[in-house]
């Protein structure tokens, strides 16, 4: 059982989260910021053309005799920006996940914080209407 103390501690931790979107650092704001970014369609759709078009430009240039592609099959230069791009955005969508998941921890408490309070008050509620419901039947 949330003693009094806790419940109210659970109550400025949500009021004044450390975790709110206005106490975030620099770096924070722009893992929140990458996370919305690259998990949205638009990248995605985005990111399809780009691939489409490198690998065209390519090969068009490659069968073109008087054109040097600058970066012929099997595209070695296409693989290393995408390894390096998954690279950097990986550790950066997790700390943005890790605190997303840090809010809904503290979220949970506060919920089952109010939600003990509000199972006390209904308890309490219930014995007194059965208090009142035996002092009627006494007289």
């Amino acid at each position: 059982m949330l003693t009094k103390k806790k419940e109210k501690h659970l109550q400025d931790i949500v009021i004044n989260n450390p975790l709110s979107k206005k106490g975030l650092t620099f770096g924070q704001k722009a893992a929140d910021s990458l996370t919305k970014w690259a998990g949205s369609w638009i990248f995605i759709s985005l990111f399809l053309i780009f691939l489409v078009l490198w690998i065209i430009i390519n090969v068009y240039l490659f069968a073109s005799i008087n054109k040097p592609s600058f970066d012929p099959y099997p595209f070695i230069l296409l693989n290393l920006v995408l390894s390096s791009l998954a690279a950097i955005q990986a550790p950066i969508i997790l700390m943005s996940q890790n605190r997303e998941g840090e809010r809904d921890r503290i979220r949970a408490e506060y919920d089952y914080a109010v939600n003990r309070k509000a199972e006390k008050e209904v308890r309490e509620v219930k014995d007194s209407l059965e208090r009142i419901k035996s002092h009627l039947r006494i007289r």
